[in-house]
C-alpha cells in the first residue's frame, strides 16, 4: 500500500462520521430515483402487458341504442382492426350487511368460449354458461371486499326489478385496475362492483334485443386516433350518443397513467436536489480538509509528489464517499421498492406487480452521484494546485481583528473570552459561516416542504368533504328525473335539506386544447354542494357562463371573461360558446358548473335533474336509506363520510404514502446536515480547543466555544430554511398535484414549529455528541502536527 493510500483510509476513519452523513445524503437521493425509476418501468411494463393479454380496448363508444348492423359501418372506417359491440347497465347489489344497496356495473359477456375485447381474467370459478341467464361474474376485489365466493347467491336491481344471481366466478379485467362508484374519484372495494353475464340475459333485462348500447375498438398500428373518433361520433351520432373516446380517456386508465406520469416527474426532479445538498457538504468537508492539512500539503510535495497526484488522493476520497452513498441507495431503493409495492397492487387492480430493476436507474444513480460529489470536490482543489511546498508548510497568517473597532471595544468591555471567540468567528469568516448556514437551512426546507405537504393533503380533505361538499349523501338516478323529484325527496322523514344537481358530460375546447368533462348544474344559493372562489367564498352562478375550475382554467388556458366552446354530449347534444364568469377553487378533479337552469335551457329540457345532495337527522339515517332503497328511480347513493374515509386511506396508505417516505427521508438528511456542520467545526478548530484547555480553560468553556458557534449558525439558518422550504413546498406540491386532484400549500403554524424542533432537537443531538467527543479527545495528539 502505498502512503498516500494509506493517508487515505486513515482519513476516513477520522471522518467516518461526515462521511457516514454525506452517504446518507447520497444514499436517498439515488434510492428515490432507484425506487421510482423501478415503479415507472413496473407500472408501464405490467400495464402494457395485461392490456396486450386481454386485448383492451382503444376506442369506446357509449350510445342509447343502435342496433347491430351499425357495427359494419364502424368496422369500414379507415384504420379500425376489431368491432366489438356490448350491452352495459347499471345495477344495485343488495348486501345484507349495508343499509344501503351499492352501485355497479353490469356487462354483457359474448357466448362461452369466445375470445373478446377487454377479456375478463377468471381468479376463480368459471364463466357463465351458454343459456343459463342467472349465472354471473363478480369482480374480484367487490367479491373479495364483502366475502362472496363462487357458489354464493346475490340480489340485484336491475332496470327496476329485483333479481337473484348465482356467483359462479370471480375475475379482474384491464377495464378496471383503478375503479370508483359513479360521481366518486376514489376507489374503494366495498362500495361498487361489476358484474358481467350472459349477453342474451342483459338484452332481455334492457330490452336490447338485436341492439347494443357500447362498442369497443382496436386500431391498426399508426391510425390517427382523433380521425377515427370523429368518424366513430359521426356514424353514431343519430342513435345518442355521447361522444366516443380515446383509451387515453378511459378513467381506469387516466388513473394510472397519472400516477406513471407523477413518478416520472419525482423521479427527474427530487433526487437532483439531495445530489446538490451532497455536493455542497463535500465542498465544505474537502476545502477545510485541505485547508487544515495545508502543511502535510507542502511536505507531500516537497517529498516529490506531483500537483496531480495530491489533488488526486483528495478527490479519491470524494469519489470513496460518493461511491458508498450511491451503493447503499440501491440497495435501499430495491427494499423501498419492493415493501411499497402491495400499496399499489392494493389499489391499482392488476393480475400481478413485480418491482423491476432498472438498471439504468442504478447505472444513473451511481454515476450521477459520483460526477456531482467529484465536481463539489473539485471546486476545492484548487487550493492545492495554488500551493507551493514553501508557502503550505508555512502556517497560516492569523487572522486580523485590529479592525474590529468600537465593536471589538465592546467585546472587550462586556463580553467573556469564549464568547468573543465565538463573535470573532462569525465576524471575521463570513463564507465558512454562510456555507454552514445554507447547509442547515437547505435540510431544513427539505423536512419543511415535506410537513406542508402533509397539512396540503388534510387541507385537501377537509375542503373537499367538509366545505364544498356538506351534505351527507348524494343520490343519482337512473335517467333524468323531472325537478319535481327533488320534493318527494324533501318529503322523506329525515331528510332536512334536498338540492338539486344536474351532471351533464361534455368537451371543453379553446383553441387547440380540449378536455373532456363533465358541467355539474347546480342550484341557485345551493348549500349543501357549492362552487368557491380562491377565498373559499360561494360563488354566485349566472344565469348565462360557465365557472371552470382553477385546474381546468389551465388546461384550457383561459381566464375570466375569455370564451369557450362547450360541446354538450347530451340530448340533442348541441354546441355553444360560453363566456368564462369565474374560476372556482377545487382540489379533486377538474369540475365545470353552471347554473342549473341555464344549463336545461342549453338543453332544451327545462326542469331536469340528475341527481340530488341531501341533508340528514342524526339517528335517522337507517330510516333514509330504507326509503331510498325503494325508490325505483335510485341508481346510487354515495355518503359523503365513506367518500372521505377512502380518501383518506388512499393517502396514507396508497399512492399518497409515499408522502411519509420522503419525509423520514428528509428528517433524517437534516439530521445529517447538522451533525455534519457540527463535526467539521470540530476537526477544523480541534487544536484551538486542545490549546483553550492547555491554558486553562474548563471543559465546559472549551465546549462553548465550539457549540455557541453552532447555535449561531442555526439560529441564523432558522428563517433561511423557513423561506426556502415554503418555495420548496410549492414546487413538490406540483409534483403530486395532478388534473384528478391537487394538494395546496398552505399556511401550516404546526409544520413551521415542527421543522424547527427537527432542527433544534438534530443540533442538540449534534452538540452533545461533539461534546462528548471533545472531553474524550486526547489534548496532546491534537496540538501535534500529522505528517
Amino acid at each position: 500500500m502505498s502512503p498516500l493510500h494509506a493517508k487515505l483510509f486513515r482519513d476516513l476513519w477520522r471522518i467516518k462520521g461526515q462521511a457516514l452523513a454525506i452517504m446518507l445524503v447520497i444514499g436517498i437521493g439515488v434510492a428515490l430515483q432507484v425506487m421510482m425509476s423501478g415503479f415507472v418501468a413496473s407500472l408501464t411494463q405490467t400495464r402494457d402487458a395485461y392490456y396486450e393479454r386481454q386485448q383492451f380496448a382503444q376506442v369506446f363508444a357509449p350510445v342509447a341504442r343502435a342496433p347491430e348492423r351499425v357495427a359494419r359501418r364502424l368496422s369500414d372506417i379507415r384504420g379500425v382492426a376489431v368491432v366489438e359491440t356490448r350491452i352495459s347497465g347499471s345495477a344495485l347489489i343488495d348486501i345484507p350487511s349495508r343499509d344501503l344497496p351499492v352501485s355497479a356495473r353490469i356487462l354483457s359477456l359474448p357466448a362461452y368460449g369466445m375470445r373478446h375485447l377487454n377479456e375478463i381474467r377468471l381468479t376463480a370459478g368459471r364463466r357463465p354458461e351458454s343459456g343459463k341467464i342467472h349465472e354471473i361474474v363478480l369482480l374480484d376485489s367487490f367479491a373479495s371486499a364483502h366475502d362472496i365466493v363462487p357458489g354464493d347467491q346475490i340480489h340485484v336491481t336491475l332496470n327496476g326489478a329485483y333479481r337473484a344471481f348465482d356467483v359462479v366466478g370471480t375475475a379482474q379485467s384491464p377495464e378496471f385496475i383503478y375503479y370508483a362508484a359513479p360521481g366518486e374519484m376514489i376507489p374503494d372495494d366495498a362500495r361498487f362492483g361489476v358484474i358481467w353475464i350472459g349477453r342474451p340475459a342483459l338484452a332481455a333485462a334492457l330490452d336490447l334485443k338485436g341492439a347494443f348500447n357500447e362498442v369497443l375498438l382496436t386500431l391498426l398500428r399508426g391510425t390517427d386516433v382523433d380521425a377515427v373518433l370523429d368518424d366513430v361520433d359521426r356514424v353514431l351520432d343519430p342513435f345518442g350518443a355521447p361522444g366516443a373516446y380515446g383509451l387515453a380517456d378511459h378513467p381506469s386508465n387516466r388513473f394510472l397513467s397519472e400516477e406513471i406520469a407523477g413518478l416520472e416527474i419525482s423521479a427527474k426532479n427530487v433526487p437532483p436536489v439531495f445530489m446538490l445538498v451532497a455536493a455542497f457538504l463535500l465542498y465544505i468537508v474537502t476545502s477545510r480538509m485541505i485547508q487544515s492539512e495545508r502543511e502535510e500539503i507542502g511536505l507531500m510535495k516537497a517529498f516529490g509528489y506531483s500537483d496531480t497526484e495530491v489533488s488526486s488522493h483528495y478527490l479519491q476520497l470524494v469519489v470513496i464517499i460518493a461511491l458508498g452513498g450511491a451503493v447503499f441507495g440501491c440497495f435501499l431503493g430495491v427494499l423501498l421498492g419492493r415493501l411499497t409495492i402491495p400499496i399499489y397492487t392494493t389499489y391499482y387492480k392488476l393480475p400481478f406487480l413485480l418491482f423491476r430493476l432498472e438498471l439504468a436507474s442504478f447505472a444513473s444513480g451511481i454515476l450521477t452521484s459520483v460526477l456531482v460529489a467529484s465536481l463539489g470536490g473539485a471546486l476545492a482543489l484548487r487550493r492545492v494546485f495554488r500551493m507551493t511546498p514553501a508557502e503550505a508548510m508555512r502556517p497560516p497568517s492569523p487572522p486580523d481583528y485590529s479592525k474590529a473597532g468600537a465593536f471589538g471595544t465592546r467585546l472587550v468591555r462586556h463580553l467573556d473570552q469564549p464568547t468573543r471567540m465565538v463573535l470573532r468567528r462569525l465576524v471575521r469568516q463570513p463564507w465558512r459561516m454562510l456555507g454552514a448556514v445554507t447547509g442547515v437551512a437547505a435540510g431544513m426546507a427539505l423536512s419543511l416542504s415535506m410537513l406542508i405537504i402533509y397539512e396540503g393533503f388534510d387541507e385537501a380533505l377537509d375542503r373537499t368533504f367538509n366545505v364544498i361538499d356538506r351534505s351527507d349523501a348524494s343520490v343519482s338516478f337512473v335517467a333524468n328525473a323531472p325537478s319535481r323529484t327533488i320534493f318527494e325527496l324533501q318529503r322523506l322523514p329525515g331528510v332536512t335539506l334536498a338540492e338539486p344537481v344536474r351532471n351533464v358530460p361534455v368537451v371543453l375546447r379553446s383553441g387547440r386544447k380540449s378536455y373532456s368533462g363533465a358541467i355539474t348544474g347546480l342550484a341557485p344559493d345551493a348549500q349543501l354542494f357549492r362552487a368557491l372562489d380562491a377565498d373559499v367564498e360561494p360563488i354566485s352562478l349566472p344565469a348565462r357562463g360557465i365557472v371552470l375550475s382553477a385546474p381546468l382554467a389551465d388546461i384550457l388556458d383561459v381566464s375570466i371573461g375569455d370564451e369557450i366552446v362547450v360541446d354538450i354530449r347530451q340530448g340533442s347534444q348541441p354546441t355553444v360558446v360560453a363566456p368564462v364568469s369565474g374560476i372556482a377553487e377545487s382540489l379533486m378533479g377538474s369540475p365545470a358548473y353552471m347554473d342549473l337552469e341555464a344549463l336545461n335551457r342549453l338543453l332544451g329540457e327545462p326542469m331536469r335533474i340528475s341527481g340530488a345532495y341531501v341533508s340528514i337527522n342524526d339517528g335517522e339515517q337507517a330510516d333514509v336509506y330504507s326509503a331510498l332503497k325503494d325508490m325505483p328511480m335510485v341508481a346510487g347513493v354515495s355518503l359523503r363520510i365513506e367518500a372521505e374515509r377512502a380518501f383518506q386511506q388512499i393517502m396514507d396508505q396508497g399512492a399518497g404514502s409515499s408522502r411519509f417516505i420522503m419525509g423520514f427521508m428528509a428528517f433524517a438528511i437534516t439530521f445529517g446536515i447538522i451533525y455534519n456542520v457540527a463535526r467539521v467545526a470540530q476537526d477544523e478548530r480541534a487544536r484551538d480547543l486542545a490549546s483553550l484547555r492547555v491554558m486553562g480553560f474548563y471543559h465546559g468553556e472549551t465546549a462553548f466555544v465550539l457549540l455557541g458557534e453552532l447555535a449561531a449558525v442555526i439560529l441564523v439558518a432558522l428563517p433561511l430554511g423557513v423561506g426556502l422550504g415554503t418555495a420548496l413546498s410549492h414546487l413538490i406540491a406540483a409534483g403530486f398535484s395532478t388534473d384528478l386532484y391537487q394538494i395546496p400549500v398552505v399556511s401550516a403554524p404546526n409544520a413551521y414549529g415542527t421543522s424547527i424542533s427537527v432542527v433544534v432537537v438534530a443540533a442538540l443531538a449534534s452538540g452533545w455528541i461533539v461534546q462528548r467527543d471533545i472531553g474524550a479527545s486526547d489534548i496532546t495528539l491534537a496540538l501535534k502536527t500529522r505528517e
